[in-house]
């Protein structure tokens, strides 16, 4: 009885062993869940091993979870799409693309790691006494920067830079840093070359930073600029964001107005904000 139920059991499917579960025979909704435990990368690399952990990489509910709480902002003002329109992971994939606004000036992105949002401000949204003096300050192009566009300084007694941003920010921690050279790089020859001949006065006084927000938070700081021909981001200070439906304005500066001497051969290419948490992962000085 036993050989005859055996050999029923083995003629029910051909004659061939029973198959193993596999990967694949996961449902997707179960994978999906597993995957919002991942940072975007690993599970973009996960979604490569079959196509069940392809379909459940889709999963508006798995991407919705990275995106910031205001995402739908950050759609409408700086993609300028309808949120409704686009599926979650684009809209996380597109919005961790460098995103110009403010007529190019402007540039915003999310961590691909973390989802959290970065912010550059070029040299030309910034307020720079004496700007419009060649024998002053001169922008030039670059590669070296994200707007390919520096403000150079070549000689000034009195050195004031001001800038603000608007935004509905995420909820979150910010520091904001202003990215600076001491020389004017070049290439020669297939090489990088920084000419620090007009580098003069920032080792007499200090340069003063200073950061305001509209929730009352505020930061001053003072520094010399060091590391001639290498770009310093120099920290001005931190602001914290509660409310992420509220627009939150910040006004920053970087003075120097000591008029006992001269002050030269500064490059001037951005100033950057960026999520506190992912500062220890970005080289700082």
């Amino acid at each position: 009885m036993g050989a005859g139920f055996s050999g029923f059991a083995a003629g029910s499917n051909g004659g061939c062993p029973p198959t193993k579960p596999s990967l694949g025979d996961v449902p997707e909704n179960c994978i999906s869940s597993i995957l919002m435990y991942l940072d975007p990368p690993e599970i973009c690399k996960l979604a490569r091993l079959n196509r069940a952990f392809r379909g459940a990489s889709w999963a508006d509910f798995l991407w919705e979870s990275k995106l910031p709480s205001n995402y739908k902002f950050l759609v409408t003002k700086i993609l300028h799409e309808d949120p409704q329109k686009l599926v979650k992971k684009e809209i996380y994939a597109r919005l961790c693309r460098p995103n110009r606004f403010d007529n190019a000036t402007k540039e915003v992105w999310l961590d691909k790691r973390s989802g959290k949002l970065c912010i550059s401000i070029s040299s030309k949204a910034l307020r720079i006494t004496g700007i419009d003096d060649r024998r002053y300050w001169n922008f030039i192009p670059t590669g070296e920067s994200r707007f390919h566009t520096i403000a150079y300084l070549q000689q000034i007694w009195w050195v004031e830079i001001v800038g603000e941003i608007e935004l509905e920010f995420p909820q979150g921690k910010y520091g904001l840093f202003f990215r600076l050279q001491l020389g004017k790089a070049s290439n020669r020859f297939g090489r990088r070359v920084c000419n620090v001949d007009q580098v003069h006065g920032w080792d007499l006084k200090p340069v003063r930073f200073q950061l305001s927000a509209s929730n009352g938070q505020r930061s001053i700081s003072e520094c010399y600029l060091h590391g001639a021909g290498n770009w310093v981001d120099y920290h001005v200070g931190d602001f914290v964001v509660d409310d992420p439906n509220t627009p939150t304005k910040v006004n920053f500066s970087m003075i120097q107005i000591d008029c006992t001497h001269t002050k030269g051969g500064l490059c001037v290419d951005s100033v950057m904000i960026r999520p506190s948490e992912i500062r220890e992962r970005l080289k700082q000085f």
